[in-house]
Parts: C-alpha cells; sequence; structure tokens
C-alpha cells in the first residue's frame, strides 16, 4: 500500500528551536490516523512538513515522501491531499463569498482572483459539494459573516473539490459548540465511510471518530507511541501523553477524558 507520508530521520527547526530530531513515521494511504499529542508535541510542524511549507535539515539519509515523492510542484500536491487547518481560516478573506471559498480550492489560492476561470461543471460541482455539507442556502453569504462552523464546513468544501486522495484534520472542531461539533464529526465520518481516508491532527480527544484506525502519539518532539487505536487510547496511556492523571471514557466508539479526582488532605486548623 503507499504511503501518504513517509518521514524518514528527520531533524526539523523552527528559527532556532530545534522541533524533531530524527523523527521517523509513515501513514499509508487508506489508514485512517490520528495525530494526538499536547500543545507543543510538534504537531503544527509536522502538519507543515506535509504540506511542504516547511523542509528539514539536509542530511544523509533523512527524507520527506508525501506519496512517494520527494520533490512536488507545491499546487499539484495540494489538488492530491486537501489540508483544513486553522490558519488557513484565519488567513482567508472576510469578504469572499462562501461559493467562492469552496471554487478556491480549484486553485489552491485565497479567495478567486480575475485570472482564474471555472466553468459550469465547476460551479455545479461547488453546489454539489455546499448541499453535502449543508451549506448551499450561504453561497452568497460573506465568510467574514459567518460562524465558526459554516466557516469549517466551507473550508472543508473548499478541500473537497479537487477530490483529494486524502483530507488532512487539523482540530477541527475547535471553537465549535456542541451541536457544530456534532454535525461537523457527523460529515467526517460519512467521508471517511465512502472511502475518503482522514488524517486527524488534534489533542481533542472527542474529536476522533469511531472510524480511525491507528493513533500516533506525539509528545515532545518525539513519536511515543503508534499502533491501533484500540490498544493506545487508554487511560494510562493518555495519562502519560498530557501528564496529567486521566480517565478515560467510552461510548457509542467515541471517547472522553476526565480528570481523575485525587482526595485532598484536610488541611489543619
Amino acid at each position: 500500500m503507499d504511503n501518504i507520508l513517509e518521514i524518514q530521520n528527520v531533524t526539523v527547526y523552527r528559527g532556532r528551536t530545534r522541533v524533531f530530531e530524527n523523527l521517523s513515521l509513515a501513514i499509508p494511504l487508506g489508514c485512517h490516523a490520528v495525530i494526538l499529542g499536547p500543545n507543543g508535541a510538534g504537531k503544527s510542524t509536522l502538519l507543515q512538513l506535509l504540506s511542504r511549507e516547511l523542509y528539514p535539515v539536509a542530511q544523509a539519509g533523512s527524507s520527506v515522501r508525501v506519496f512517494g515523492k520527494e520533490d512536488w510542484n507545491v499546487w499539484e500536491l495540494r489538488s492530491r491531499l486537501g489540508i483544513v487547518s486553522d490558519d488557513l481560516q484565519t488567513s482567508y478573506s472576510g469578504n469572499a463569498a462562501g461559493r467562492d471559498v469552496i471554487l478556491s480550492g480549484l486553485y489552491s489560492s485565497i479567495g478567486v482572483w480575475p485570472n482564474q476561470s471555472f466553468d459550469s461543471a465547476d460551479r455545479d460541482h461547488a453546489q454539489e459539494i455546499m448541499e453535502r455539507l449543508g451549506v448551499a442556502d450561504l453561497a452568497r453569504k460573506p465568510f467574514g459573516a459567518m460562524s465558526t462552523g459554516e466557516r469549517r464546513r466551507f473550508l472543508l468544501g473548499r478541500a473537497l473539490i479537487s477530490d483529494p486522495e486524502a483530507l488532512v484534520l487539523d482540530e477541527p472542531t475547535g471553537g465549535l459548540d456542541l451541536k457544530a461539533v456534532f454535525q461537523y464529526l457527523g460529515i467526517v465520518r460519512e467521508l471517511m465511510r465512502a472511502g475518503k481516508t482522514v488524517i486527524l491532527v488534534t489533542h481533542h480527544i472527542h474529536e476522533i471518530p469511531p472510524e480511525m484506525d491507528r493513533v500516533l502519539l506525539l509528545k515532545e518532539g518525539k513519536v511515543v507511541a503508534d499502533g491501533a487505536k484500540e490498544s493506545l487510547l487508554t487511560s494510562n496511556t493518555l495519562s502519560f501523553l498530557f501528564g496529567i492523571p486521566i480517565q478515560l471514557l467510552r461510548a457509542n466508539g467515541f471517547y472522553q477524558a476526565v480528570p481523575v479526582e485525587v482526595t485532598r488532605r484536610p488541611v489543619p486548623s
């Protein structure tokens, strides 16, 4: 099976800070994987390696391959790999209409521009995606006037319009209320069941859909565990990962973390 991502012995710096040293991992196409870790673990840096926005230190035996290739035209890569991130949402123009947000995915651009052309098939495809995501009535609404949940759906539609082989979702439900969380995760689960490979990058346990196969635990720039979801999503492993006693609960295939109650000693009077 081909790998979406294959990293071999890479060392990566952001500024003067070394984020990864001799990091290795591989994620095959068709395997739904979650990269789980606390803030500062290196998740954002890993995303930038995947999108080719960041490159490792050049050294013998070190490589980053996406879909089996080291050298990519970034625009071509983005048509095969759909990435939805908070950075993308922040950088998007607030005046862009919803339909234009989706159409811009055909050029991997932020907004649509006069030199870009879209035919009737493109517009019909954008309409189909909006209907699938439940936002067709917002086609003309400015991006800046949308709720956070509406924006996330349009950015997902932007990623889907090129029919990528895989989707990478960066903490997709952050900032959403409970209804919007359930709606968004429902859409993601439908895409997974339809055959779209999904890589989830998060520190939110509740975002992990039941369809996820594999978990990679990332801590302080290292993959500290990598394996089947059932074996790694436990109270003990998550307590180690986040550095705090955690009790993991499971219901309907989803997980939630709650704090372990610590008995307090009475204060002497």
